[in-house]
């Protein structure tokens, strides 16, 4: 039986830094190495959404998106400044990558309102369910079948300040996807997988099998801040085992918060400028 792997990376936010660059290099070295059949970026290419940055992860990635070995979808970060993520899925909320062993469906979970750089939640509409649903209808059954998107689909805890005020003033910007335990249960014995990114501190839920079939969440956690990433290993369209962690010859980056501080207070001050009127 031939035994396949999948790498899950997410939350790059590459910034034209050498700090990134170098993690980001050592990561792509290590994948490289252990020679992984094919990795998924689940959304946060870039850090605020340039062209540059997109370049520069293009540069990065090279070998494996040469060779047809990744898959990568847009997240909140990639669609602020320049909206460099905003052309990714050509338009569709909903694309398909087939590979060998490997059904993805791809899913845009970002919005119109992710070009403000704090309004980081996501957005999933019934349609787009439906085009989920439709998808998987046409999932062969001896490949591993993941569903991919950037926001979490179920309730996680808060990570940082201003997550935490946002969800006290009732705001849903560190909110799960509204509808993101409908589609947790639309896909429950039709999918292996869902993967995602967003929050930086990685989490997984097991749900047990369901008609036959069980379904794992796994959120990635930011590649960049703890250089490493998960590792599958699935054949016959089942996973095999539990995943692992591959790590880098590299520490991880340390997460820098001054980037982030300037957007944050003015779109906190202009919130709170609104609620006061």
């Amino acid at each position: 039986m031939l035994i396949r792997t999948l790498a899950h990376l997410s939350d790059l936010h590459l910034d034209l830094t050498r700090e990134s660059d170098a993690t980001a290099t050592a990561l792509v070295e290590s994948l490289l190495a252990e020679r992984v059949d094919h990795v998924v970026v689940t959304g946060d290419l870039t850090h605020q959404g340039s062209r540059s940055e997109y370049r520069r992860f293009r540069e990065l990635f090279a070998p494996l998106l040469d060779a047809g070995r990744l898959t990568f979808i847009p997240g909140n970060h990639d669609r602020t400044g320049e909206d460099a993520g905003g052309q990714w899925m050509n338009g569709q909320k909903v694309r398909v990558e087939e590979h060998e062993g490997l059904f993805l469906v791809c899913v845009d979970s970002t919005g119109p309102h992710n070009r403000n750089y704090f309004a980081c939640h996501g957005e999933l509409t019934r349609a787009v369910l439906d085009e989920v649903d439709a998808a998987l209808s046409a999932a062969p059954t001896g490949a591993l079948t993941a569903v991919l998107l950037h926001h979490h689909v179920l309730p996680l805890p808060e990570e940082s300040l201003p997550e935490r005020f946002a969800t006290r003033m009732g705001w849903p910007h560190a909110s799960e996807l509204a509808l993101g335990a409908e589609l947790v249960r639309r896909v429950q014995g039709r999918c292996d997988l869902i993967l995602h990114g967003h929050r930086h501190v990685p989490r997984e839920f097991d749900l047990g099998p369901s008609q036959g079939r069980g379904l794992r969440i796994y959120n990635s956690g930011s590649s960049i801040e703890l250089g490493r990433f998960r590792l599958f290993q699935h054949a016959a369209g089942r996973l095999v085992g539990d995943p692992v962690w591959q790590g880098t010859a590299l520490p991880p980056v340390r997460k820098r918060s001054a980037p982030n501080v300037m957007p944050a207070l003015q779109y906190l001050a202009s919130q709170l400028t609104v609620s006061l009127l």
